[in-house]
């Protein structure tokens, strides 16, 4: 049978319903997409090339093994101009061909892909490999043409063969799944590599690597990569489970058993359904169409609970295996549209796009169950992808508006002067130090398109189908000739859809949306905690619970359950049911555990949310966001529309944990501190004792930073803190030398303290003389923060990790944290204690300097942010 393209045919179907947006606003919101492009490619230009990707808070480029490691994510960094390759198709969709030439010629002479770095094996085909493809493609396009790029031969597609022999060897597994991560320069086998170790990969990362590596076979004509990405997915197919043709979201890559049986359409599993139907898009071979339409069936029938998609067990996919969604699934409602099932699809976009009009990014997780509070984190453009496909396949122009709000959101609270940070926690507004590659090759492209008219492109879109990091391969690579324009329905169901029976009345898809916009704040059912019938409780109470209990430690100890205190202030709870001392005690023991995880979730939506500091003086204006931690006590910003703001100082002694000697300058000020010494409450007091208005307390661990630590909740120190009426926050090490900088930079130094950023417009203003608040009258005084990171269940014949107690009081002399203090020497320990700051004497100052020397070269970048309208 010949194949079927039917996102041609689905897309061109209902663009004469009519515009409710003028064409003069299209191309003014479309230039408006080219400008923000234009911001954050010349930035990453400017100040990171040739590095991987921009540090858009601190104007430099991320170099791997220079910056903090951040663990997995790294893997997608080596060494090679990621972001500068990622882009290169981009530049031509969006009219760019001088620059996409100077690019070019800057990825052939400047790029080397033998490095001697791991990397990702999933995240470099998807970027690099794709990158090098779709720049290929665009040249060989423009070549044709007669006018640019008549120099170009297919060097791009000799640097992509060079890379694709490079992954090769990641295959060499008895079952053909890719090793997770490879050496660019040797390999995977043999100890130089630093990898091969691994045994497990997500059916995502194996699955996502047909449409590159065919590509690469049909444009190089060499079919071994062709032939070994699909011997990965025919090993994928084979694994399914028979019953619910459903796949796991981890896989051994030598055995092909299951690690983990949830299964869903987000994160580990999504690109390997969307490489199905694309596959069979691109390549034409009916063999992935059948194999997507069996799995659509069972997502549909197990995964999908309209407008909901919930993972499930493979082997017993009528039971949930959890109550909250990743915003990688947000890619779905698009995959649905090629598809041809649009109802569904309207009913996520639906429900995801409430979601982001609620906290003006989606976030990383999205929870039903519990509050806000648990669930949300950073920008990802899965949301722009569904809907770019949405408004063209139903022709309202609801999803033109949605996108208008895309831009918006995008300008007011991603954009910095040296590009677009990603959002460390959409609650707060606060930044993450971070602008990922895929926003310059995913985000403008899909928000360009979707304001775009037929002219306004250089070529036809229909000739190309999107990889999943919407590279743009060309459907001319398929082997069954002219399958553009043929259609046969016989083998699939609702696959191309006639969308004028489907959507006669224009206005339909509005009534599918109506019934969504509620689904945001309601709650699916929960589960109760499972309690044996009949067992009495436990001789001590988890709510009762005291980590610096002798007496409760001893209990915790003949239940088998062991205390281990973390360097970062947390206390892990551990049990060991072999260790109890009798069986009854063990049960106990078992009991104690689920209490203490029936607690997290119930504490989970009392926790205090981040704060958010915003340094609102320019030439700042608001753009900059730290995330700091909150206190237990004191004013409670969130009951303040307004917040906290005034001129930062430095208190004297820096610890706050005596009288405050500068109070002079404290007083109307926000106090700036050191943790360690005594307790948060005791440098509240002080500080307050001395007319300041605020205080932010900044991490004393050097290189701790809130990209990689868990949120800090500053307790109480046991006994009344009614009397603190002051709001405190906290600063990890990371974000307290970004506003200590600052300080040092400009002297004066505004910032706004609240629960989450102000709209820039409002920081713009004129400072105002600090207000102080009302005491609040609800102070908390829990000193415990249970973290959910615990198992559903705690049996007695296993070891168990209890949720994470972050118990997080300061102890005098910094007693918290014995093992951390005890591995420095004496000397430089007495040191810290009797040092105070001393502006340009700092013996600090040096490490501060490093961290943001950037900032001071770029000082021009800042003045002329006033001229950077938004």
């Amino acid at each position: 049978m010949p194949p079927v393209l039917c996102l041609l045919m689905l897309f061109g179907a209902l663009w004469s319903y009519g515009e409710a947006m003028s064409r003069e606003e299209k191309q003014k919101f479309r230039n408006q997409v080219v400008e923000m492009f234009d911001h954050a490619y010349q930035n990453y230009m400017d100040h990171a090339y040739p590095a991987d990707e921009l540090m858009p808070l601190t104007c430099r480029g991320r170099v791997r093994g220079l910056e903090p490691s951040r663990g997995d994510v790294d893997d997608a960094l080596g060494k090679f101009s990621l972001t500068l390759i990622d882009t290169l198709d981009t530049l031509v969709l969006l009219n760019k061909t001088t620059e996409f030439e100077a690019a070019v010629r800057r990825v052939l002479s400047d790029v080397r892909l033998d490095n001697d770095i791991v990397v990702s094996v999933f995240e470099t085909n998807i970027r690099v490999l794709g990158g090098l493809l779709g720049g290929h493609s665009m040249a060989v396009m423009l070549k044709d043409g007669g006018q640019n790029m008549q120099w170009y031969q297919d060097e791009l597609l000799h640097m992509a063969k060079d890379l694709g022999l490079r992954l090769l060897p990641a295959f060499n597994t008895s079952s053909g799944l890719p090793y997770p991560r490879i050496n660019l320069k040797h390999g995977v086998r043999g100890p130089e590599t630093r990898t091969g170790t691994e045994t497990d990969t997500c059916t995502a990362c194996a699955g996502t690597m047909i449409l590159e590596f065919a590509a690469l076979s049909r444009f190089t004509g060499d079919p071994v990569f062709e032939d070994h990405a699909r011997r990965a997915l025919d090993f994928l197919w084979e694994k399914r489970q028979r019953n619910s043709n459903l796949v796991g979201t981890t896989i051994n890559i030598h055995s092909g058993e299951w690690v983990r049986r949830d299964s869903g359409v987000g994160a580990g599993i999504d690109s390997y359904y969307e490489y199905l139907l694309k596959a069979y898009i691109l390549l034409g071979d009916d063999l992935f169409l059948q194999r997507f339409n069996i799995h659509y069936a069972s997502i549909m029938k197990y995964i999908s609970q309209p407008p909901l998609l919930l993972d499930v067990h493979i082997h017993k996919p009528l039971l949930p295996a959890r109550t909250w969604m990743d915003s990688l699934l947000a890619f779905f409602p698009g995959l649905q549209v090629l598809k041809g099932d649009i109802r569904p699809a309207i009913e996520t976009h639906e429900m995801l796009y409430q979601v982001t009009k609620k906290h003006n990014f989606l976030p990383e997780v999205i929870c039903f169950t519990l509050s806000d509070a648990a669930c949300w984190f950073r920008i990802l453009p899965q949301m722009k992808e569904s809907n770019y496909h949405l408004w063209p396949a139903t022709g309202d122009p609801y999803y033109l508006e949605a996108g208008r709000t895309i831009l918006d959101n995008l300008n007011r609270f991603a954009r910095v002067p040296c590009g677009f940070a990603a959002m460390k926690d959409v609650r707060t507004g606060s930044h993450e130090d971070r602008m990922d590659s895929f926003f310059l090759a995913e985000m403008f492209k899909y928000l360009f398109l979707l304001f775009a008219e037929a002219e306004d492109i250089p070529f036809d879109v229909e000739d190309y189908v999107f990889t999943t990091e919407a590279h743009l391969l060309p459907l001319s690579l398929s082997t069954a000739p002219n399958h553009r324009f043929e259609l046969d329905d016989s083998n699939f169901d609702w696959t191309c859809p006639n969308t004028r029976l489907l959507f006669p009345d224009p206005a339909f898809p509005r009534s599918l949306r109506e019934p969504i916009r509620s689904a945001v704040d309601k709650s699916c059912p929960r589960p109760a905690p499972y309690r044996e019938p009949g067992m009495g409780r436990p001789p001590l109470r988890a709510q009762d619970f005291m980590a610096n209990n002798p007496e409760h430690l001893e209990l915790l100890r003949r239940m088998g359950v062991s205390l281990i205190h973390l360097k970062d202030g947390r206390v892990q709870l551990v049990q060991h049911a072999t260790q109890a001392v009798s069986a009854v005690a063990a049960e106990d023991g078992v009991r104690f555990m689920q209490e203490m995880m029936e607690l997290s979730s119930q504490q989970q939506k009392e926790q205090l949310p981040p704060r958010a500091i915003q340094i609102v003086s320019h030439p700042f204006f608001g753009r900059v966001v730290l995330t700091a931690g909150p206190a237990q006590f004191g004013t409670d910003l969130s009951k303040s529309s307004t917040g906290v703001r005034g001129f930062v100082t430095v208190a004297e002694p820096y610890s706050g944990c005596s009288e405050i000697t500068n109070a002079e300058y404290v007083q109307g000020h926000i106090a700036l501190l050191q943790r360690g010494q005594c307790m948060f409450a005791e440098k509240a007091r002080n500080i307050q004792k001395a007319g300041a208005i605020g205080g932010i307390v900044i991490d004393d661990n050097e290189g701790s930073s809130s990209d990689t630590a868990p949120l800090f909740q500053m307790a109480g120190d046991g006994r009344s803190t009614d009397d603190i009426t002051l709001p405190l926050l906290f600063l990890f090490h990371k974000e307290g030398n970004i506003l200590l900088e600052a300080l040092k930079e400009y002297r004066e130094v505004e910032v706004l303290l609240s629960d989450k950023a102000r709209d820039r417009g409002d920081c713009q203003t004129e400072a105002k003389t600090p207000t102080s608040f009302e005491p609040d009258s609800q102070s908390q005084m829990s000193t415990e923060e249970l973290d959910e990171s615990a198992p559903e269940e705690v049996t007695p014949a296993q070891e168990e990790v209890s949720p994470v107690a972050e118990v997080i009081k300061e102890e005098e002399e910094k007693a918290v944290d014995p093992q951390a203090e005890t591995a420095r020497p004496k000397e430089e320990r007495d040191s810290e204690k009797t040092q105070e700051p001393r502006g340009d004497t700092d013996s600090s100052s040096q490490s501060v300097d490093e961290l943001l020397a950037d900032w001071r070269e770029d000082l021009e970048a800042f003045k002329q942010m006033e001229k950077d309208e938004l």
